[in-house]
């Protein structure tokens, strides 16, 4: 298409084209909005991903040239050639960034969209699948509803540069160059369409549709299904952390979770009573294993009415009694609660009766407002105002229609039939959108339900700007096996770069046994915790889960309680509880980066691009990534001990290779070891070891031994200083629950290690909350070769400090 004009407006630019009109609208210095239509006006369709407030002023202008015109903020200019409309984007210093193709970059096919009509009696098929209730409705009219597009967006991607993003997928890719990916909403995909280079920029398009993402034989291009125009972002950084600072202030902040929220989740398929819920959390403390909440999966509903929002009474008599025995223990709870309803039960019938149920007169309408609110309500009457703390919004991917089979589908064939029994419900631009829109439903109730609660509310799917909703994404039914293991690390990772913060997975994978009837019951461990080559599994995933930014065990199969895996004194049952008590002891380090998460927009769980962008040995490392800005985590994703079935292995050496990033030194956790960057080595990795690396520079601060996240707040916080370089950390401190630190009850202190001259700064206090601990004791330690070694504590610290607000300065001779 070849550019026929342009006008300048007070807050964007159009340019009138051959082929329809083209609006570029600075969202800011660093974000400009494109739209792309072919139709007389642009959309006024409100966006579900980006806020309405989030738009900032921009100083900006728009200059011809006898080939092209420019955009040009203070920091990002996007060059539009007359002969094509091909775009091509750079840094305010002329650094080309990326660039579409010379003939041009944008397509928009027209197509027609069909919708299902529900308004006769038509048979309905309820039955129960694996993945719980389905429900089927055949008959349905299918009629044509409108017109919208395809749109396509082509890209020249650079030689050497490194995408990633696209939300969590299964096949285990990490830099997303010379693949491709599917974006529709299924039980082992998590959609956030927003890609990140590099080169220091990123892409976030607003659309709800099935999307394509490539960049192999078939072209370098995202693709949408059904759009009324093409709508996306453009976002200049250069750095992750600032291109996903605009994401946030494009699509909202990340509200704080509970403290509890970071320590042990104990789950498992399933805990079947009030009474054996209760002595579970017993059993935790009994054997004085950490834990902070225990979680309630399916079927806590009365028999047979799937989806209900209250107790069975038989297995479940005194849910008030039942939360204050949990809460007595120092305990939370999590139900699982369900978008489906079975025919029969009063949600079920209320629903009904409002015309809030879709076509299949079972999933609640979350794209209706009144829907949602009736939805919390009934989850508020029957659950939350008996006491429980948190939510597990299961299936919110509800049409998923793939799971089943004694063989897996081909990947486009899963594509098809997904999308296409999605569409039969949901109009076909939404179909990714039903999480979201059910996440802000749970998370608006709760807020005006008057608690003081923080929202938690952990779900199977995702999309961009869920996490202003209090989300944690974890990453659905995966078989245990160590390819699975190893894959889902840079799943998480590609999830956690789009600018959603939290992701989780079900450590030790939810399938642990193989069935032929079902090509997605694909364990490898027919005897489960039983199973040695489990059981090193497991210890593996869960050494590996305890640097995620939420920690929790759960699935089917077997058991997932940590003596299940042996008693104290063996390997696998020590080596738990070492991982358990080492998460504890690192949360104030893990609450402060939360904080950071809400008040500055940063990612606790990293891809090395994060902070090693200049290392390109970086950019195609799937199996490390950082936790914060100290630790370097290199799980083991091989086995070393046994095989399935309990086989011994022999001759197998007990380490792992692991990149040291470039730029600087790495200590070695459990040793103390130091290294120079810009190499691999060979690290050992025993049974009770997971390498760990902390960056030097670094301040971690470790808290004492617990039993959950509210014991012993006033014990001592010890300050490792890792030395090498310079470096600085900023502990934060809240209530640990409520909203408060919304209007500013929190605390920030500031400490600074100055590497040069020994000196280490606490810097006076930033703020005040309800309860805080005035004076505060730190246990100063120099990490070296003896001291400050791996999970204890250091009983002689080089330094103590009783600290009451006021700014500090330690001088250390080295």
């Amino acid at each position: 298409m070849e550019l026929r004009g342009f006008a300048k407006y007070d807050d964007y630019v159009l340019l009138k084209t051959t082929k329809g009109r083209l609006k570029l609208e600075p969202f800011g210095d660093s974000v400009v909005r494109i739209v792309y239509t072919q139709e007389e006006s642009f959309s006024d369709k409100k966006s579900l991903i980006v806020l309405p407030e989030a738009k900032s002023t921009a100083n900006w202008r728009i200059d011809e040239y006898s080939d092209y015109l420019e955009l040009a903020t203070d920091r990002l200019k996007i060059r539009i050639s007359k002969k094509s409309c091909a775009f091509s984007y750079y840094d305010s210093d002329g650094r080309l960034l990326v660039k579409e193709p010379e003939s041009g970059g944008k397509y928009l096919s027209e197509i027609d969209v069909y919708k299902y009509v529900y308004d006769k009696e038509h048979e309905i098929t309820s039955f129960q699948s694996v993945d719980g209730l389905r429900t089927d409705v055949t008959g349905a009219e299918r009629i044509k509803d409108r017109t919208a597009y395809h749109t396509k967006l082509m890209f020249e991607w650079s030689e050497g540069e490194a995408l990633y993003g696209l939300g969590s997928h299964e096949e285990g890719i990490m830099n997303l160059r010379g693949s491709h990916q599917y974006l529709y909403q299924q039980n082992m995909k998590a959609v956030v369409p927003m890609l990140l280079s590099t080169r220091g920029y990123g892409i976030l398009l607003d659309t709800y549709s099935l999307a394509i993402f490539r960049d192999d034989i078939y072209g370098s291009y995202l693709w949408t299904d059904t759009d009324d125009e093409m709508d996306y972002y453009f976002i200049y950084g250069p750095g992750f952390d600032d291109i996903i600072g605009s994401y946030r202030k494009l699509t909202g902040k990340a509200p704080m979770f509970p403290k509890w929220a970071y320590g042990y989740i104990q789950s498992k398929e399933r805990y079947t009573s009030q009474e054996e819920l209760i002595s579970t959390v017993r059993e935790f403390r009994n054997r004085r294993i950490p834990m902070d909440l225990i979680v309630l999966d399916w079927k806590s509903w009365p028999e047979n009415l799937w989806g209900q929002k209250s107790f069975d009474p038989e297995r479940f008599p005194d849910p008030e009694r039942m939360m204050e025995q949990i809460h007595q223990l120092n305990a939370r709870l999590m139900i699982s609660i369900w978008p489906n309803m079975a025919e029969g039960g009063a949600n079920h019938k209320e629903m009904l009766d409002k015309g809030f149920l879709l076509g299949n007169k079972s999933t609640y309408d979350a794209f209706n407002e009144k829907a949602r609110e009736l939805y919390w309500k009934q989850a508020y009457e029957g659950l939350f105002s008996k006491g429980i703390d948190a939510w597990w919004c299961d299936c919110t991917e509800p049409f998923e229609a793939d799971w089943k089979g004694e063989n897996k589908p081909e990947p486009e064939e899963r594509l098809l039939i997904n999308t296409e029994e999605a569409k039969k419900y949901l109009d076909p631009e939404y179909i990714n959108a039903y999480s979201l829109l059910h996440s802000k439903g749970i998370y608006e109730g709760q807020r005006k339900s008057g608690t003081e609660k923080r929202v938690v509310n952990l779900t199977r799917s995702s999309y961009a700007g869920q996490h202003r909703y209090a989300t944690i994404t974890w990453s659905g039914d995966i078989a245990a096996g160590w390819d699975t293991l190893k894959k889902q690390i840079p799943a998480g990772l590609n999830f956690t770069v789009t600018g959603e913060p939290y992701w989780t997975l079900d450590i030790g994978a939810f399938f642990v046994a193989k069935k032929d009837f079902a090509w997605f019951w694909n364990g490898n461990y027919n005897d489960g915790c039983n199973d040695l080559g489990y059981r090193e599994l497991f210890v593996r995933w869960f050494q590996y889960g305890a640097f995620l930014p939420i920690f929790r065990a759960h699935g089917t199969d077997t058991p997932r309680e940590p003596w299940r895996f042996g008693e104290e004194g063996t390997p696998f049952y020590d080596t738990l509880i070492k991982f358990i008590n080492l998460r504890y002891r690192l949360l104030p380090y893990i609450y402060s980066l939360a904080g950071m998460v809400t008040h500055e927009n940063y990612t606790m769980l990293r891809a090395l691009a994060f902070d090693f962008i200049q290392d390109e040995k970086t950019y195609d490392i799937k199996d490390q990534y950082m936790f914060g800005p100290a630790f370097l985590v290199n799980p083991v994703t091989e086995p070393m001990y046994y095989e399935c079935n309990s086989k011994e292995l022999s001759g197998i050496k007990k380490s792992r290779m692991v990149y040291l990033p470039a730029g600087c030194s790495w200590h070695d956790f459990w040793t103390n070891e130091v290294y120079e960057g810009g190499k691999i080595i060979e690290a050992d990795a025993p049974i009770d070891i997971m390498p760990l690396f902390v960056k030097s520079g670094s301040i971690l601060p470790m808290g004492p031994f617990v039993q959950h996240s509210g014991e012993k707040k006033d014990a001592p916080i010890e300050l490792r200083i890792y030395r090498g370089a310079c470096g600085s950390f900023v502990l934060y401190e809240d209530e640990g629950d409520n909203y408060n630190y919304e209007t500013g009850a929190y605390t920030k202190i500031k400490i600074e290690w100055d590497d040069a001259n020994g000196i280490l700064t606490i810097h006076e206090r930033e703020g005040s909350y309800p309860g805080i601990l005035q004076k505060r004791m730190f246990n100063l330690v120099l990490v070296s070769p003896n001291k400050g070694k791996g999970l204890e504590c250091e009983e002689n610290p080089d330094a103590v400090v009783e600290y009451n607000g006021e700014r500090v300065e330690i001088s250390f001779n080295q």
